[in-house]
């Protein structure tokens, strides 16, 4: 019996592990740890300070967090890479943290496929939820934890720049910021279905466009930097992949053991009512049971066609994009222990209390 038990969870996690490699890696987490590595290399730490730093007004700082998580269809793990980059060229922890949680959680394509395949109360209510969530908790995490801020830059002091000086850094930086966009089409063209889903004589777009795109990455890379600038935007990039990928994979590969330990019968015995306990576990559930961005939208019906109730099934589809066992391990090393058990805290108690408002209403 027991190894019978220990034969299931390892193959579930074996599964998981290889589900997610070859269906995520490639066009989803490589595109991302480029751009980071590109942010991170290429990019003026005053082009990242200017919007996202901890001087920055709030006002200012999270709605550009938001909306630019909102046009990102990425899952929790995929954006750690855009979310390491720019914590690590000088963003506030606060804003980083807003961008961290919308991306997955409110992205354009997950809101419209929820709002098509649950309703639109649910979606509307998942957005809104979500947006407010990220403010608050990248508020309450920056109030807890004060950052030190950099010293003031006066206006005389030359800004250094790894890409030239005088007249030549406005440009070098358009090139920068055009270089990043190119690297965002090859995500996008990637991850968004739609691009598989339409075809061109019966090939899909996504193996028309992407050849197309990493040849201009590749030429304006050539074009556009020197040996050296391209040599430390390879050099980021491979660094943010030996600190990433080990930790994410041992996340996932946890997630599908316990995925396969779970029991078949869990959602209709302990999800069916809204209660507090149910919309904590249905929280719990959406952590452990991992799925990669839109996935969870199908799943959720399924869940709903099974019995649980809106309340938890909000719950769930506010946690589960949003926090996986993959993703709290590596969020762990760029924030460090105390502020990512706050993080983690503050997601489940929201996502729990919002599940069972809703479902008390629905």
């Amino acid at each position: 019996m027991y190894e019978d038990l220990l034969i299931s969870a390892l193959m579930g996690g074996a599964t998981a592990l290889v589900e997610y490699v070859s269906a995520h890696v490639a066009t989803c987490l490589i595109p991302a740890f480029f751009i980071a590595g590109a942010m991170n290399a290429l990019l003026h730490k005053e082009a990242i300070t200017k919007y996202l730093g901890e001087k920055t007004p709030r006002y200012i700082a999270y709605p550009v967090a938001v909306v630019s998580g909102l046009l990102l269809a990425v899952c929790s793990c995929t954006i750690l890479p855009l979310f390491a980059g720019i914590k690590k060229k000088g963003a506030g922890i606060g804003p980083a943290i807003a961008f961290l949680y919308t991306a997955p959680g409110t992205n354009i394509l997950a809101v419209s496929l929820t709002w098509s395949v649950i309703g639109a109360d649910f979606a509307l209510s998942r957005i809104t939820l979500s947006i407010i969530f990220a403010v608050i908790i990248g508020l309450v995490i920056s109030m807890l934890f004060p950052e030190k801020r950099p010293p003031e830059v006066t206006p005389d002091a030359p800004i250094a720049c790894a890409c030239g000086s005088g007249e030549e850094a406005p440009t070098n930086q358009r090139n920068v910021v055009l270089f990043i966009a190119s690297l965002v089409a090859v995500l996008f063209v990637g991850t968004w279905n739609i691009f598989m889903e339409n075809t061109l004589e019966g090939i899909p777009l996504r193996f028309v466009i992407l050849p197309f795109l990493v040849a201009l990455v590749a030429i304006e890379a050539w074009k556009w930097f020197g040996q050296d600038e391209r040599q430390m935007w390879l050099s980021e990039t491979w660094d943010f992949m030996k600190k990433i990928f080990p930790l994410l994979f041992a996340g996932i590969f946890v997630a599908g053991v316990l995925t396969a330990l779970l029991p078949e019968n869990i959602l209709g015995t302990y999800l069916g009512e809204n209660t507090i306990m149910a919309n904590f576990i249905a929280v719990l559930f959406g952590t452990f049971m991992y799925f990669p961005t839109l996935v969870e939208v199908p799943m959720a019906k399924m869940f709903l066609d099974l019995g649980m109730a809106r309340g938890p099934l909000l719950a769930y589809v506010l946690a589960d994009p949003v926090i996986s066992l993959p993703s709290i391990l590596v969020v762990r090393k760029f924030m460090g222990t105390k502020q990512t058990i706050v993080y983690v805290v503050l997601i489940v108690c929201f996502c729990t209390l919002a599940g069972f408002i809703y479902g008390s209403f629905v």
